[in-house]
């Protein structure tokens, strides 16, 4: 068990579990895309370890690049998302895949998906480590989806609790 700040976490998801399911994400896309270099884009700040690892198991060329949204307030979404930073690129007529840490209401996505619209890209895929199924209620199509989660609050490889967390090498899942 852990605590951060006011709350204790127990562990939840081994990191030998998340990078399995990393790097069969990877493989899947390398498959999929196998005669294209995709350009991958991270949501900052939480998918900064997925991308990372995601990178180390991608064998075919790509590019990375990554946005910074937010839409939580402590363990809460305030089901308001706001862009912090943009692409500074044009990717009209790239595949575009967006490496999502975890989706659980699908607002931000929902933004993603706008934006990218907006640029005319060839291809909008969506990758995320963990769903939250339960509360998803997005009409907007998952592409690969690493490990479906209960809908529970988790910290750890990139996921925070008010800036704590993000370190932690496994996921941890709030203590009822």
């Amino acid at each position: 068990m852990i605590q951060l700040h006011d709350k204790q976490f127990v562990p939840f998801i081994s990191a030998q579990e998340i990078a399995f399911a990393i790097n069969q994400m990877a493989e899947q896309i390398a498959s999929d895309f196998a005669d294209e270099t995709p350009v991958f884009v991270g949501v900052l700040n939480g998918s900064f370890m997925v991308v990372s690892d995601f990178m180390k198991y991608y064998k075919k060329p790509c590019e990375v690049s990554f946005v910074k949204m937010a839409s939580y307030d402590g363990i809460a979404s305030t089901n308001e998302v706001k862009e912090l930073i943009g692409l500074n690129q044009d990717l009209t007529g790239r595949t575009v895949i967006v490496i999502e840490d975890i989706i659980d209401t699908g607002n931000t996505l929902a933004e993603l998906k706008s934006l990218f619209k907006k640029q005319k890209v060839k291809h909008f895929k969506i990758a995320t480590l963990f769903l939250k199924p339960e509360a998803y209620k997005k009409d907007i199509k998952l592409d690969y989806v690493g490990i479906r989660i209960p809908n529970k609050f988790i910290v750890g490889f990139g996921l925070d609790y008010d800036g704590l967390g993000r370190n932690l090498p496994e996921v941890y899942q709030l203590l009822d």
